[in-house]
């Protein structure tokens, strides 16, 4: 068997799991649109994005996009490579002819696979539900945003995964991670809502530059979209974090 082959192999094996996972299910794809529905509900009117007036809504949808790239590409998924570290599976996969290229490359694409339905998924819902304008020549800047993004995230979850001891903490250490960068990071505010230094803190950080990412090809009207700055600190985040995955990614489990 070719190492193509193999790899869509594998692929098949972890998207089938993913989707007959029903916490991964909710979690990566329902809760979004929960959240989706309920800030929409909520919130009313407009808002203010780099000087533009904006329905509030259309500032949700790749907001929420934003959330839902991530609880595909690095919650869900670094929650899955504790277990299946922490069960013994990666150990005796390890054991076997299969490359760990093909092991690991499966893992992120499925991130990768799974956010980029999740986001258009959530376009179309924005676009059917609260008549969010659907990019036209900006749909490339989206596109990328996406790709870009659920790599870079996918990256950062094999890097954190070796920090997380246990299965049972995964899921408290991620959404600990997170949580408190959407606030910031205009996820769930308006980045005009949020204190100067509160924004200072977010920049630093992956979340804030891939929901401008996803913002502009939304908003802008013209132009191609791409938010070449923050798309450049997304990509540079999950070269950085696949660097530090590469030197002390763990197949054992951390028991042992």
């Amino acid at each position: 068997m070719s190492g193509v082959e193999l790899f869509a192999h594998q692929f098949r094996s972890d998207l089938v799991r993913f989707w007959r996972n029903p916490q991964s299910r909710y979690f990566t794809i329902l809760l979004p649109i929960v959240f989706l529905v309920i800030f929409a509900a909520i919130f009313k009117g407009t808002t203010i994005v780099d000087g533009r007036r904006i329905d509030i809504t259309t500032f949700y949808v790749p907001g929420i996009m934003t959330l839902g790239i991530i609880s595909a590409a690095f919650v869900n998924l670094t929650q899955a490579i504790v277990t299946q570290r922490e069960n013994g599976e990666f150990k005796r996969l390890r054991g076997t002819p299969l490359p760990a290229g093909i092991v690991i490359g499966s893992r992120a694409l499925v991130g990768v696979v799974v956010a980029v339905a999740m986001s258009a998924l959530l376009l179309l819902i924005g676009r059917l539900a609260y008549d969010v304008r659907l990019p036209q020549t900006t749909m490339v800047g989206l596109v990328i945003a996406v790709v870009v993004g659920a790599a870079a995230f996918s990256c950062i979850s094999f890097a954190v995964a070796t920090r997380i001891a246990a299965a049972d903490t995964a899921p408290a250490a991620t959404n600990l991670t997170v949580l408190p960068l959407y606030f910031i990071s205009g996820v769930f505010v308006p980045e005009g809502q949020i204190p100067k230094f509160l924004r200072g803190v977010a920049t630093v950080f992956p979340i804030h530059h891939l929901s401008r990412a996803l913002l502009r090809p939304i908003t802008d009207t013209h132009g191609l979209g791409i938010a070449g700055t923050d798309l450049l600190i997304v990509g540079a985040w999950g070269v950085a974090a696949l660097l530090f995955a590469a030197r002390t990614f763990q197949w054992s489990p951390r028991a042992e």
